[in-house]
């Protein structure tokens, strides 16, 4: 495997880190977290942990990046605390759901959003249909995204780059601008007020056949509806990781991967807790599934989830659709060239330790692995096709957090085995901010694995399918 050339600087790392971050689910999410939890307060409350969560394990990650900072990431990192079983373990579970998944769902999400502008790309415009097997224009479509922007990256770093910057910069800013629009003109309503009044009676609201009801949540009832609506803000803020995996093409690694990890975990974490705060000074927290209006409809009954579209309605109207529709494309091809970009790094580095598809270590004329990005838009195009958007997100999500765990776990095996190497930054808070990242992200796959049981255990059950597969590609080599 030829030694990539080290072309991206602490702005790409931050645009790498931050791009990754911010797809559809800031636009979304919070109306599920909304229904599960009832209170403003507690929902701002998921946010803030998210972002403390998120944090925690970005300072964390700092430490190995400084002393690893080769193609691979957090790969390299856990082959080296616990060696190659654990590490092709997670490449496998990165590759089956975490990366392919994700990069599936914001290309079905950017689709989605492009039906706004075109009719033919309508979610519901169904081209074929097998029995229960259907195929969307929409699907097509987000296929589409993803091998073009594959292609575009087989073209040589300085194409991801540029698209990088370009989407990341036009997200940022108009996110910046929704949030000034949303408080500015929330602050000439009483809606901010009344939904705090009150603000931390928690309670869950469930629909059947139409039909509404709550249930109060008090003391543990709270705890454990937070560790379930959190998944959703986790999702939101996932893929941060992303930029450890592109580390062997970061100039100055050492030190730009531990401060853009830190500046866009950080940026991101602010954009999201304020936009929230926007949401609530425009629309209603509480609503009537059954109401005629943005208004009666509230955070919870959005339609579609579509709280962003919602908010920007109540100042904008009907041209909200259309400008919210534009932000989360720019959002979601962004995210995804991101995702595309750093993913194939990871899969680049498995390959050359031979627990991977051979072919995937090379690299083509423009000095990217373009194998390995093949692979990657295959299988994440297979996912679009799945329909089980939902499903994956949670599965990947939750295996996301079991391998933050034991990443982190192995920052401690690591200052243990080699107390003598290099480190040119040290994980902030040692010892303490890390125990807490594994103490709360343990405390939620708990909480998961009660409350969600059926998606967190197919999330168990790939991670220890990696296992069989682990031997099949070290026999093979053994051969070889």
């Amino acid at each position: 495997m030829n030694n990539p050339k080290r072309t991206l600087n602490l702005f790409d790392t931050v645009m790498i880190v931050s791009g990754s971050m911010i797809g559809s689910g800031i636009f979304i999410v919070s109306a599920d977290m909304s229904r599960s939890l009832g209170s403003p307060f507690w929902m701002l409350a998921c946010w803030v942990l998210s972002g403390i969560i998120t944090l925690f394990a970005a300072l964390s990650y700092g430490e190995l990046a400084g002393m690893m900072p080769e193609a691979g990431g957090q790969f390299v990192y856990l082959k080296r605390a616990f060696g190659k079983l654990t590490a092709f373990v997670y490449g496998w579970t990165v590759f089956l759901v975490i990366q392919t998944g994700v990069i599936a769902a914001v290309a079905v999400a950017f689709a989605k959003f492009t039906g706004v502008f075109i009719d033919f790309f309508d979610e519901k415009n169904v081209l074929i249909e097998l029995g229960k097997f259907k195929i969307t224009s929409a699907q097509l479509l987000a296929i589409v995204s993803i091998a073009f922007l594959t292609w575009l990256n087989t073209r040589g770093i300085q194409n991801g780059k540029f698209i990088q910057r370009l989407f990341t910069s036009a997200k940022l800013i108009a996110l910046f601008g929704l949030i000034l629009v949303g408080i500015i003109f929330g602050m000439q309503t009483s809606t901010f007020a009344n939904n705090f009044q009150n603000a931390s009676q928690a309670f869950s609201t469930t629909v059947t056949e139409g039909v509404m009801s709550t249930s109060p949540l008090e003391g543990v009832g709270i705890i454990t509806a937070m560790g379930v609506a959190i998944i959703g803000a986790l999702f939101s803020s996932d893929a941060w990781n992303n930029v450890t995996f592109i580390a062997g093409e970061i100039k100055e690694p050492q030190k730009n991967i531990p401060l853009g990890l830190f500046i866009g975990t950080g940026l991101v974490t602010i954009i999201y807790i304020l936009a929230n705060v926007a949401y609530l000074m425009l629309l209603p927290i509480k609503g009537d599934p059954n109401a005629a209006d943005v208004i009666g409809k509230g955070i919870m009954f959005a339609q579609n989830d579509r709280v962003g579209t919602a908010a920007l309605f109540t100042v904008l109207g009907n041209t909200s659709q259309y400008l919210m529709a534009a932000l989360i494309m720019v959002s979601t091809f962004g995210c995804n060239n991101g995702l595309i970009l750093a993913g194939s790094r990871l899969f680049q580095s498995m390959a050359a330790d031979g627990l991977f598809f051979d072919k995937a270590k090379e690299l083509n004329s423009n000095g990217v692995p373009a194998k390995a990005l093949t692979y990657q838009a295959i299988w994440a195009s297979v996912l679009c096709l799945s329909g089980s958007y939902g499903d994956l997100l949670d599965y990947a999500t939750f295996a996301a957090l079991i391998f933050y765990i034991v990443t982190i776990g192995g920052l401690f095996m690591l200052r243990k085995k080699e107390p003598d190497t290099p480190r040119p930054y040290k994980a902030f808070g040692y010892p303490v901010i890390p125990v807490l990242y594994i103490l709360m992200a343990g405390a939620i796959c708990i909480d998961l694995l009660i409350f969600k049981t059926y998606n967190t255990g197919m999330g168990v059950l790939i991670i220890l399918l990696g296992i069989p597969v682990y031997y099949i590609f070290d026999k093979r080599k053994q051969r070889q």
